[in-house]
């Protein structure tokens, strides 16, 4: 793992997949956000959060697509090395995207080490019942964070995103992909959207600590995506993506201040009233703007005259590109 460096002001210790596994033997909550740039994981550092997760829902929450599903390992990179510049204390975990690890061990391995080596990623997170994937990481010196529950990279064949476990048999299938997960060497196993009780028992049953998300209180710790919890999303915008197990922690949604704040902003600078001499801090000495103004002065036949000779050059271009234009359409019609 790769170790980041931080100033004699840091308050805290870095957390590493050991520190994660004495919190759940000392039966201590592990906290873990999802976020995706510099001032979002900025802030996650300050707050004293565990993990960061650089989720491929990013693709969502910030992207605009309508699954995680398009996101590239590159764009992925990206995002990672603009959270790992800000921060000294969490765990990160980048999130392997969809289409870079299912083909083989081989290339699975050859991505996971460009989040360590280029993004300077803690750890990577996989989706699923990768035994043999999570294994060659493993092996490799990658660490790896598992993921069962509800998959978002495989809604294609779960139908949508739909709660995971309900039923007996499935909620056992889960539980035993989640213990041959660790078994291949996961240091830490997200569990998604499934019932409490589920969750509860994939806990005791794992040695390694569990982080819950929609999936009720008995996990080792919970995750939220950065915007959900401060309701970022959920005014105006990506209404549709903000999932209702999510609880906003701002009392006011900070999406509704930033909408209120633009709407404010574009009302003072069409009324003139922004900026006002509070904001306009720039002055000149009053003898420099008595000179300035007889320079104004002295110069003003001038400056008119080249005002209009420019004016009138910008005038004929347009009126040329204009023309040049409809000529173009009319020749195509002849």
């Amino acid at each position: 793992m790769i170790q980041r460096a931080f100033s004699s002001t840091t308050k805290y210790k870095n957390i590493t997949p050991l520190t994660l596994a004495h919190k759940k033997r000392r039966n201590e909550k592990i906290t873990m956000l999802t976020a995706y740039d510099y001032p979002s994981a900025l802030h996650v550092d300050r707050a004293g959060i565990d993990v960061l997760l650089v989720g491929d829902s990013v693709a969502m929450v910030e992207l605009g697509y309508a699954t995680t599903q398009p996101i590239t390992l590159d764009e992925m990179l990206h995002h990672c090395k603009a959270v790992s510049r800000a921060t000294n204390r969490p765990l990160l975990v980048g999130d392997m995207p969809f289409g870079s690890y299912e083909v083989s061990v081989e290339q699975a391995l050859t991505n996971a080490q460009r989040y360590i080596k280029e993004a300077n990623m803690d750890a990577v997170k996989i989706e699923g019942p990768r035994y043999s994937t999570i294994s060659a990481l493993s092996t490799n010196g990658v660490a790896v964070m598992g993921h069962v529950g509800l998959l978002p990279q495989s809604i294609s064949t779960l139908g949508g995103f739909r709660a995971q476990g309900r039923t007996a048999q499935r909620a056992i299938q889960i539980l035993e992909d989640a213990l041959r997960i660790q078994d291949a060497g996961a240091f830490a196993l997200v569990i998604e959207c499934v019932p409490s009780i589920v969750a509860e028992r994939i806990t005791e049953a794992l040695e390694i600590p569990t982080i819950g998300i929609g999936s009720g209180v008995h996990c080792s710790g919970q995750v939220l995506v950065y915007h959900d919890m401060l309701g970022m999303t959920s005014h105006p915008h990506h209404e549709q993506f903000t999932p209702s197990f999510c609880k906003r922690f701002a009392e006011i949604g900070i999406g509704e201040i930033i909408s209120q704040s633009l709407e404010q902003y574009k009302k003072e600078v069409e009324e003139s009233t922004f900026p006002d001499e509070s904001y306009s801090p720039y002055k000149m000495q009053d003898g420099e703007k008595n000179k300035f103004k007889e320079i104004l002065k002295l110069n003003e036949e001038q400056r008119k005259k080249a005002k209009e000779v420019v004016g009138k050059k910008w005038y004929e271009l347009d009126e040329h590109e204009v023309l040049k234009l409809y000529g173009d359409d009319n020749d195509k019609k002849k």
